[in-house]
């Protein structure tokens, strides 16, 4: 049987802090596992910032789904976030493609047969808060709907379209008449084909 990899994440909160007694019991770990270390992933930010504010998290996750491990060592689940949301969607795209977890606080270790089954409740618990916003979201356009609420995007103004037909005769491109007139692209588009039809 191969050497499996193992990814180490380590997270602080703030630069007063480090992540040396982590990254020490995690080696530990993968050395006590027969796990080699191919790869840590060292942050210093809050747990509770969203995903494109923690680079080394959002890169161990990219990292992930290429397989360039197979198992994913945290000290404890807080590390990997605060919010139930994010650490949901954390272990199920970890469930998917594959990559096995490994938590010592929680004494998580989806390895092993119960750890898997941890895995398993979390697929659920992440079908389930999907579910749930999308009943929430169909509910709130309902509601919108009876109270006589326009739903969609905002019709521009005759005012905007006749400015682009303008620059557009003058030659301008989509992007910059969209630019110039701080609208989208897509927007500058439809009303160019609407002002040809």
């Amino acid at each position: 049987m191969t050497e499996r990899r193992a990814a180490i994440f380590t997270r602080v909160s703030t630069d007063r802090q480090t992540t040396d007694n982590q990254l020490q019991r995690l080696r530990e770990v993968a050395e006590r596992s027969g796990w080699q270390v191919v790869e840590v992933y060292e942050e210093t930010v809050s747990g509770a910032a969203a995903r494109g504010k923690r680079p080394a998290y959002d890169r161990m996750l990219k990292d992930a789904t290429r397989r360039k491990f197979d198992v994913v060592l945290a000290w404890d689940v807080s590390r990997l976030g605060r919010s139930l949301r994010e650490l949901l969607d954390c272990f199920e795209t970890l469930r998917t493609i594959g990559v096995d977890l490994y938590l010592d606080q929680q004494g998580v270790d989806t390895t092993t047969p119960a750890g898997r089954a941890l895995f398993g409740m979390a697929g659920v618990f992440a079908e389930f808060e999907r579910a749930m916003l999308i009943e929430r979201t169909r509910a709130g356009l309902d509601r919108a709907r009876a109270a006589g609420t326009k739903l969609g995007r905002p019709s521009k103004d005759g005012e905007v379209s006749a400015r682009v037909g303008e620059l557009r005769r003058a030659g301008m491109g989509m992007d910059r008449i969209a630019r110039e007139l701080g609208i989208g692209k897509s927007v500058a588009q439809r009303i160019c084909q609407t002002l040809a039809a």
